[in-house]
């Protein structure tokens, strides 16, 4: 019989930020003020491997685990990790893993997964693992309980599906999540269409949607990218919808990147009176999002960093810094200065 051999990978990545935050006051008159503090940025553990099993067919395997480098809290499993197999008709897995609506473009974003990530506003807040019940409104997100498949690359094309389990049915509600990615990536040109449902999150016969459009397009140095995004929610009180928006250029000069954001979430309509994390319905109630940022690579593994951030919200809008979140109220604006470091092994 004979023997294959498997690969082990250990990897990781230390990514972490002295930030100075202000934010103004809200409606009502109240503000955190200015804030010094040290932010993890998703850093991580991980291991990986494969097994050759002969005839084409591969099993494969991922542990991977949050750090938090400023506090040193953190998890052995709760980021990307699944088993499965790859097979010459594409791979199948399950585990708990990122959903191909959230991965399709979190790479035309330069600044995710940081506080200046455009998950502020696009997919309508993170999450960074959840099942069907714990987070019903964040359209970028890695889901629990799923099941995936990832098709052969045809020339450039290929599609990500996954299923989230209803594994949290009641007698009234199934609640369960299908995501799909098309994605066609050739030269310079990067194109995704995706779409998730998610099927009774906002009560039993109530679905939410979200869909959008990813292209980007390098040019030498440089590299430009845009995504336009609908999220329709269904609450008891009626339907909820947004229109969001986010360009970003990168250009590299040797060690030096410049990058530069801005995301814009236009103002919720529909006849729901319900609040969905920072979205809802009604008059200046959208926000911007914009930054400018800077790396210099050290190595190919160690860069250093920095970055200014601001969200300015409307009159009546709720938009604040997707991952380390600040407590704020309507209308308050937040901007942040960071300088930090990233270091991949």
């Amino acid at each position: 019989m004979p023997v294959f051999a498997q690969q082990v990978q250990i990897y990781g990545r230390l990514n972490t930020a002295l930030e100075y935050v202000h934010t103004s006051a809200d409606t009502a008159g109240t503000t955190l003020g200015n804030v010094t503090r040290l932010s993890n940025y998703r850093s991580v553990l991980g291991f990986r491997g494969d097994e050759d099993l002969g005839s084409g067919l591969r099993a494969l395997w991922q542990i991977e685990g949050a750090l938090s480098v400023d506090t040193g809290s953190g998890g052995i499993a709760n980021r990307d990790t699944r088993v499965g197999l790859s097979t010459p008709f594409g791979t199948v897995f399950g585990g708990n893993w990122t959903t191909p609506y959230t991965s399709s473009t979190a790479q035309l974003d330069p600044f995710y997964p940081t506080t200046a990530g455009y998950m502020s506003i696009m997919g309508n807040g993170s999450a960074p693992t959840s099942n069907n019940v714990i987070d019903t409104t964040s359209f970028d997100r890695r889901q629990q309980n799923s099941l995936h498949y990832w098709s052969p690359n045809w020339n450039g094309f290929s599609v990500r599906l996954a299923h989230g389990l209803s594994e949290e049915k009641t007698a009234v509600r199934k609640p369960s999540l299908t995501s799909f990615a098309a994605i066609y990536e050739s030269g310079d040109w990067y194109l995704t269409l995706a779409h998730e449902l998610h099927t009774d999150y906002q009560g039993a016969g109530l679905d939410d949607k979200g869909t959008k459009l990813g292209v980007a397009y390098r040019f030498g140095a440089t590299r430009v990218a845009g995504v336009a995004e609908r999220l329709r929610y269904q609450t008891p009180s009626g339907p909820l919808e947004r229109n969001a928006y986010y360009l970003s250029a990168t250009h590299q000069i040797g060690p030096h990147g410049l990058r530069f954001g801005v995301a814009r979430a236009q103002d919720g309509s529909g006849s729901s009176t319900a609040t969905l994390g920072p979205l809802r319905s009604g008059s200046d109630t959208g926000a911007t999002h914009y930054t400018l940022g800077y790396d210099y690579a050290l190595s190919k593994r160690t860069s250093l960093f920095s970055y200014v951030t601001r969200i300015d919200n409307k009159r009546n809008g709720l938009y604040q810094f997707a991952i380390n979140e600040l407590d704020t109220g309507a209308g308050a604006d937040s901007s942040v200065v960071a300088i930090g470091m990233r270091h991949s092994f």
